[in-house]
C-alpha cells in the first residue's frame, strides 16, 4: 500500500512535468505516454523494482523495459529522479546531438536503459528473452537456500506494441513456457498516432492474452489509483505459473485541458501555453520549468536506498554461495562474463580435405562440439532444427517444466525468435544463436538491425543459402538477402567456403561477443578444400585472402561460399592454358574492410583491373571489388523451381561459365 497521498501525487506530477518540459525544450517528442503512464511507473519503481542506481549492472536486479520507447522521457525522468547517472543537463538535452537522452532509449548510451526500444513490440519480445534467461540461469545455479538468480522482468507496453505481430509471437511462447516472472504493464489509453485505436484495433486483448496462457489483471483507473496498480503488481508476482498482463486504463496526456485523451497529445510538444495550464491543474507553479521539490527528491531517493540494500544482501548471499559451491560460483561468473579468449582448436571436429559436406551439416557438428567447451552457448530454431542441423547434441530442449536444456523450440516465429535472442544478450549469461532458412531472414530483419545498433552478440544462422535450394523454388531461394544484410552497419556477414572455414567462423564469433554475426550456410554438399594443393594459408580471420595465386597474376577471380570451389576449378583449367589468375576467397566483406589498407591492397591490388566476381546472390554491392570494368556473375532476378544443380547451372554458376567470362575480359 502506498500511503501519504500528497507526496505520491507530487512525485507522479513531477515525473509528468519533467517529461513535458524536456519535450517542449527539444521541440520534439511524445508527451502523452509519460503523462498517462507516470502512476504505473511510479508504483512499480517505488514499491517493486529492485535496482541500484550506483551499480546498474548488478546481476540480480529486476529488469525494466519501456517497450513503448517513444515515451522515452518517462524512463529518463524515472532514471534522473531515482539517482541514476542521468543529470538535469542530460534531461535538458533530450533528443540533442551527443546527449545521453536520445529520442528513443538506446542500450549502452544511457545508464539504466536495459534495451534499445522504439520499433514497437520489440521490447515486449526482448522481455521474453530476459525472463527465459533468468529461468535458465536459475535452473543451472540455484541451490537449496541459495536463490542467487531470482528477479523479475517488467515490460511497459502500449496499444501499438500489442498490435505488432512480434509481440503476439513472443507472448504465445511466453505463455507456453509459463514464464511467471514476466510481467507486462499495458498502458491502455486507446489512442495511437492517427487517432482512436478503434480505427483498426477492436479485439478483446484480455481474452487474447488469456488464450496465450497469461494471467490478466485490469486496473480501471490508472490515472490516479496507484494503490490498485500496486495491488495488481503484487497479484502478478504471486502467480508463478503464468506470465501476467496488467491492463492499466489510462488517459493519454492526462491533465492537459485541451489535448488529453486525443492523438494531439501523442507525438508533439504540448506548447508553452498548454504546459502552463497543465502545471496549474497539477497544483504546481506554471512559471517553473524542470522543477523538483525537495520533498519529492527525498522521496525518490528511497528507490536507490532500497535497491542498494537488496544488492548488498545479494552480494553477501553470493559470497556464502561461493564458499558452499565454489565450482558453481566460478562457472556462474564465466556465464556472466563470457570470455572470448577460449581455445577452441581441440574442440573442433576434423573434416577430411577432398570429402564433401554441406556447411549446415558441418556447422551442426561444430556447435555440438564447442557447446561442451562453452556451456553458455544456447540455440534455437524456427521449427527447422532437423533441416538447419542446429540442435546442440546432448543439450536437451527447454520445456516449461525444465529449463536446464540448451535447445529452444521457438516454433514458426522467426521475428520473435530474433528479438528473444536479443533479450538473452541484453540480460547476460548466455550466448544465443538462432537458425532458419536464409530466405526468411526478411522476417528477422528488425531484431538483426537492433542487435547491430545495440552491439549485441546474437548469432543468426541461415541455411539453404542460394539457388541450390532447388525444387522449393523462388519463394525459398534467397537472392537479395546477402546484399540486404551487408547493408546493416555493425553486422558481420560470414559465408564460409567449406566445413573447415565454418569452424573458423566460430572462432571469430566466440572471440567477438560484442557484435552480431550472420552465418550463411549451404544446404548442398560442397568439397572440403585442400588448401595445400593451392599453396595457401587459411587467412579467413582477415575476411578475404588469396586462396590460389600465380606469379605476376593479371586476372582476379573473387568468390564466396559454395562458389569458391568452382572458382578454383576454373582457375586451374585457365592456368593450364597460360592464364595468370589469382583467386580470392571473400569469407566476410565486413572483416576484410576492417583490415589495414596495405593488407587489402596486397589481396586485391589496384593494378589488377581484369576482375570477375562470383556469388550466388544479388550483384548489388560487389561493384567496389569488381571495379568499373569487371564482371559480376550474380543473381539479379528470382530463381526457378528445379533440382538445385540444374538451377545453379542455368544461372551461370559453373566452371564453364566462369571460364567464358574470364576469356571475355582478357
Amino acid at each position: 500500500m502506498l500511503n501519504n497521498e500528497t507526496i505520491h501525487t507530487k512525485s507522479i506530477n513531477t515525473i509528468r512535468t519533467l517529461s513535458i518540459d524536456a519535450i517542449q525544450k527539444a521541440n520534439s517528442g511524445h508527451p502523452g505516454l509519460p503523462m498517462g503512464a507516470a502512476p504505473m511507473a511510479y508504483a512499480l519503481w517505488m514499491n517493486h523494482l529492485n535496482i541500484d542506481p550506483a551499480k546498474t549492472d548488478w546481476d540480480n536486479r529486476d529488469r525494466f523495459i519501456l517497450s513503448a520507447g517513444h515515451g522515452s522521457m518517462l524512463l529518463y525522468s524515472m532514471l534522473h529522479l531515482s539517482g541514476f547517472d542521468v543529470t538535469m543537463d542530460d534531461i535538458k538535452n533530450f533528443r540533442q546531438w551527443g546527449s545521453k537522452t536520445p529520442g528513443h532509449p538506446e542500450f549502452g548510451i544511457t545508464p539504466g536503459v536495459e534495451t534499445t526500444t522504439g520499433p514497437l513490440g520489440q521490447g515486449a519480445a526482448n522481455g521474453v528473452g530476459m525472463a527465459m534467461a533468468e529461468k535458465m540461469l536459475a535452473a543451472r545455479f540455484n541451490k537449496p537456500g541459495f536463490n542467487i538468480v531470482d528477479h523479475y522482468t517488467f515490460v511497459l507496453t502500449g496499444d501499438g506494441c500489442l498490435m505488432e505481430g512480434v509481440a503476439a509471437e513472443a507472448a504465445s511462447l511466453a505463455g507456453h513456457l509459463k514464464l511467471g516472472k514476466l510481467i507486462y504493464l499495458y498502458d491502455s489509453n486507446d489512442i495511437s498516432l492517427d487517432g482512436p485505436t478503434d480505427l483498426s484495433f477492436t479485439e478483446n486483448v484480455k481474452k487474447r492474452y488469456e488464450s496465450y496462457g497469461f494471467q490478466v489483471i485490469t486496473v480501471e483507473n490508472g490515472d490516479t489509483d496507484i494503490d490498485s496498480i500496486d495491488k495488481a503488481i503484487d497479484e502478478a508476482k504471486a502467480e508463478t505459473e503464468k506470465p501476467s498482463l496488467i491492463i492499466v486504463k489510462t488517459t493519454i496526456g492526462f491533465g492537459s485541458p485541451n489535448k488529453s485523451g486525443s492523438a494531439a497529445a501523442h507525438g508533439a510538444p504540448l506548447g508553452e501555453d498548454e504546459i502552463k495550464l497543465v502545471k496549474k491543474g497539477y497544483g504546481m507553479d506554471p512559471e517553473k520549468s524542470f522543477f523538483i521539490e525537495e520533498s519529492v527528491a527525498q522521496n525518490f531517493k528511497k528507490i536507490g536506498e532500497k535497491g542498494k540494500a537488496k544488492r548488498i544482501e545479494w552480494e553477501n548471499k553470493f559470497a556464502e554461495y561461493s564458499k558452499e559451491y565454489p565450482e558453481e560460483s566460478e562457472l556462474y561468473k564465466m556465464f556472466m562474463e563470457q570470455p572470448g579468449n577460449i581455445d577452441l582448436d581441440k574442440a573442433f571436429p576434423s573434416f577430411e580435405e577432398g570429402s564433401k559436406i554441406a556447411t549446415r551439416s558441418a556447422n551442426g557438428k561444430i556447435i555440438g562440439a564447442i557447446a561442451q567447451t562453452i556451456p553458455w552457448l544456447i540455440g534455437g530454431d524456427a521449427d527447422l532444427s532437423c533441416s538447419t542441423k542446429t540442435e546442440i547434441s546432448g543439450g536437451n530442449w527447454i520445456e516449461a517444466s525444465d529449463f536446464s536444456g540448451k535447445n529452444i523450440h521457438y516454433g514458426v516465429r522467426e521475428h520473435a525468435m530474433g528479438s528473444i535472442a536479443n533479450g538473452f544478450c541484453y540480460h547476460g549469461g548466455f550466448r544465443p544463436f538462432t537458425a532458419t532458412f536464409f530466405s526468411f531472414a526478411d522476417y528477422m530483419r528488425p531484431p538483426i538491425r537492433l542487435a547491430a545498433l545495440s552491439k549485441l552478440g546474437s548469432v543468426f544462422i541461415f541455411t539453404h543459402d542460394s539457388l541450390a535450394v532447388g525444387e522449393d523454388g523462388p519463394t525459398h531461394q534467397p537472392v537479395e538477402q546477402l546484399a540486404s544484410l551487408r547493408c546493416i552497419p555493425g553486422l558481420t556477414v560470414i559465408r564460409p567456403a567449406d566445413a573447415n572455414e565454418t569452424a573458423v567462423a566460430w572462432k571469430y564469433i566466440v572471440k567477438n561477443n560484442d557484435k552480431p554475426t550472420a552465418l550463411i550456410l549451404t544446404r548442398q554438399d560442397i568439397p572440403v578444400i585442400d588448401r595445400s594443393k593451392y599453396s595457401c594459408q587459411n587467412n579467413s580471420l582477415k575476411g578475404g585472402y588469396i586462396i590460389s595465386d600465380c606469379e605476376d597474376a593479371d586476372i582476379l577471380l573473387i568468390a564466396t561460399g559454395s562458389e569458391v570451389h568452382i572458382a578454383l576449378e576454373a582457375a586451374e583449367q585457365l592456368k593450364s592454358e597460360g592464364y595468370k589468375i589469382r583467386v580470392v576467397n571473400m569469407f566476410s566483406q565486413e572483416i576484410f574492410e576492417e583490415q589495414p589498407e596495405e593488407y587489402k591492397e596486397s589481396v586485391i591490388p589496384r593494378r589488377i583491373t581484369k576482375r570477375v566476381v562470383v556469388e550466388a546472390g544479388s550483384s548489388f554491392g560487389w561493384e567496389k571489388y569488381s571495379g568499373q570494368n569487371g564482371i559480376i556473375i550474380g543473381v539479379d532476378r528470382f530463381g526457378e523451381s528445379a533440382p538445385g544443380g540444374t538451377v545453379l547451372e542455368k544461372f551461370g554458376f559453373s566452371v564453364e561459365n566462369i571460364i567464358k567470362n574470364i576469356k571475355n575480359i582478357v
